[in-house]
């Protein structure tokens, strides 16, 4: 599930690790097409959609929520959301408890930046990839295969900048 939406969705790590049950899900249970990713979760706060469409990724959520039913992950009382806690995280550790961030530090031209990362989840995704025999896989593996994807299909560099959320275009040529 965790490469299916980075594949076919192009969301970043963090911002998938911050995504909570009701930002895919409708009340009804029905998966949403059209997510939207607020600003406090995105990096540079830049809000976008991300848009679950593929029919495997769908496959793959329906599964993953299947597990956490099972397994007795982020539940509510209530029949809404397939029985989750709206507020619950999407994505969870083995344990069920939602990945933590950690604030880091960079220099950059500009000056100093802090962001938030989400190591764990990196290093799930890493290993998902090494497991399936890709030893050069990455968390941002998936941005970069949509990105190259998109821009082959449709030879526009500014509908892969919207895609992947990035505020200037040098950043959206693979």
């Amino acid at each position: 599930m965790l490469l299916w939406l980075t594949h076919t969705t192009g969301i970043r790590v963090t911002e998938l690790a911050l995504l909570e049950v009701a930002d895919v899900l409708y009340p009804s249970g029905a998966i949403k097409p059209e997510v939207y990713l607020r600003a406090g979760i995105t990096k540079g706060c830049r809000p976008r959609n991300v848009y679950l469409t593929h029919t495997r990724c769908l496959a793959a959520l329906d599964a993953w929520f299947d597990v956490r039913t099972r397994r007795c992950r982020g539940l509510s009382d209530a029949d809404e959301y397939r029985g989750l806690r709206p507020g619950s995280k999407l994505v969870m550790t083995h344990k069920g408890q939602a990945f933590e961030l950690a604030c880091k530090h960079r220099e950059l031209d500009s000056g100093p930046e802090v962001y938030q990362a989400c190591d764990a989840l990196q290093q799930t995704i890493t290993r998902l990839y090494r497991q399936a025999g890709i030893k050069q896989g990455s968390s941002h593996s998936g941005r970069r295969s949509l990105a190259a994807k998109v821009l082959a299909a449709t030879g526009d560099a500014e509908t892969v900048q919207a895609i992947l959320g990035h505020a200037c275009l040098d950043r959206s040529k693979p």
